[in-house]
């Protein structure tokens, strides 16, 4: 017992649950009177109907305890007391706070709704022309590399040109020293 003297006491909430388990639990396995087991069992003694009534009550009995006994097993797991402690104090809280409405006004969810979807468009359209914008000047340096390269590769043809030529010239003067 004294352990569950450190326990907080059961919220609203959680004292409604188990009460009305236990209520609906009872009323699934209700014992029926003695006169309708009795017209069940009517082929038997009277001294056999009362033991296996009072059997009956006891298997009632026992059943609704265990019943009883597995959910609270359940709701220590789950925590479903705590849960259910933690909802109605958040439920008192903003019943006492001024600032909070419990009426929505649909109006304004939608317009608030509106604006931050407008703001999400506008945000979604700036990202989009940064990256046309960056698309524009890689597309540009990419023109400018590729026109480097033509000038690189003429340049280069050029110098071939004058490297075979100048060696053309210089075959020339070889040859016309030895012609002397």
């Amino acid at each position: 017992m004294e352990s569950k003297s450190h326990l907080p006491l059961p919220g609203s909430r959680q004292s409604n649950l188990k009460m009305s388990f236990k209520m609906g639990s009872r009323s699934l396995l209700t014992t029926c009177s003695k006169e309708e087991f009795s017209k069940a069992f009517a082929t038997f003694t009277n001294a056999e109907q009362e033991a296996l009534h009072r059997l009956f009550i006891q298997v009632i009995t026992s059943l609704h305890e265990d019943i009883e006994v597995e959910f609270e097993s359940v709701c220590l797991e789950t925590q479903a007391g705590t849960i259910l402690d933690t909802v109605e104090q958040i439920v008192e809280e903003q019943k006492l706070d001024p600032l909070h409405s419990d009426k929505t006004d649909v109006g304004d969810a939608w317009r608030n709704l509106s604006t931050v979807k407008k703001n999400e468009i506008q945000h979604l359209m700036g990202i989009l022309q940064m990256a046309e914008e960056q698309k524009r000047v890689m597309r540009a340096r990419v023109d400018q590399l590729k026109k480097e390269m033509q000038d690189v590769s003429g340049a280069a043809d050029v110098s071939e040109k004058i490297l075979n030529g100048s060696s053309i010239c210089l075959q020339c003067f070889v040859d016309e020293d030895k012609l002397q």
